[in-house]
């Protein structure tokens, strides 16, 4: 059976989110409405849409933490479970920014990043409006969403990657902190690494992956795109810190992905500005990241860079 089909419902559609629900305080995206619900930052499609939650307490304007589902690029939803763990934000006085974009079902790379860079825009645009400080933005993704933080973290201002008319042409993309949650970075590299790892993992390379899906291609006939969708190709010196965590055992992203990013990050940045923390034993969405601890353990990394 077609990985696509097999995995994608059963793991990336209910995993990660059965995850979310075994951890990380008493917020949810079922308990926890947004102030501004469904907001269009751009008019192409209707999946162009974000959420902004406000803080019941504290006084504005508000930092801001822009959440970026996961899904393999084809699957997940703003308001699904994945919001959880940036959710906890409010307690500290974040602004939290649920963003949607499109799925690869719908448009391939590279509108997913030109969504995200449209909605950071977006936001500054309206920060008066809304509340929140344009000055002081992170972006966290888990999974697909990490490759978008990530992406969107290391390409500020790169017009290959930007879509000026969705809107608000005149903002800056350059965001204050990312954090990347297992995310796939060269999309070439996972097959051999599952085998360095003596794990069985995912096949990437397959036609019907969801990476192939995302370039409109199978991966290993367009490595110069696969360059193009991988954030370590735009590395530079005054990129913002990045705060990352993969486990050991993931069996959809191997970890090597983030081990290889900070390392690469670490001599673009310096060491100061990149965390890397791997999680023993953990799985893809495991629910190890979204305990309490771990989730206060991001919040006092955004703390440190947006406060």
């Amino acid at each position: 059976m077609k990985w696509f089909v097999k995995i994608s419902g059963m793991i990336l559609g209910g995993l990660f989110s059965l995850s979310l629900l075994a951890g990380c305080g008493s917020n949810s995206s079922n308990s926890v409405k947004p102030n501004w619900p469904d907001l269009p930052y751009a008019s192409v499609s209707a999946a162009q849409k974000l959420d902004i939650y406000l803080p019941n307490e504290a006084k504005g304007p508000f930092p801001v933490i822009i959440s970026i589902h996961g899904g393999g690029f084809a699957l997940g939803d703003k308001a699904s479970e994945e919001v959880k763990p940036a959710l906890e934000g409010l307690k500290r006085g974040y602004a939290v920014v649920a963003v949607n974009y499109r799925l690869s079902g719908e448009a391939i790379f590279p509108a997913q990043i030109n969504d995200v860079k449209a909605a950071i825009r977006f936001v500054k645009a309206n920060a008066t409006k809304y509340n929140l400080n344009s000055a002081k933005i992170a972006l966290w993704g888990g999974s697909a969403g990490g490759n978008l933080a990530a992406l969107a973290g290391t390409s500020s201002e790169i017009k290959e990657l930007q879509d000026l008319q969705l809107g608000n042409p005149t903002q800056t993309e350059t965001v204050q902190a990312v954090v990347d949650w297992f995310g796939p970075i060269n999309f070439l590299t996972m097959d051999a690494q599952f085998q360095q790892s003596g794990l069985a993992g995912q096949n990437h390379n397959a036609a019907d992956s969801f990476e192939s899906k995302l370039l409109g291609k199978q991966i290993t006939l367009v490595p110069d795109l696969v360059a193009k969708a991988n954030p370590e190709t735009y590395i530079t010196p005054d990129d913002p810190p990045f705060f990352i965590q993969h486990g050991t055992q993931d069996k959809l992203v191997p970890v090597q992905q983030s081990t290889e990013f900070a390392a690469k990050l670490e001599k673009g940045l310096g060491k100061e500005k990149v965390t890397i923390e791997l999680l023993e034993g953990a799985g893809h969405g495991d629910q190890m990241f979204m305990t309490a601890a771990n989730v206060q353990k991001v919040l006092d990394f955004l703390d440190k860079w947006l406060r």
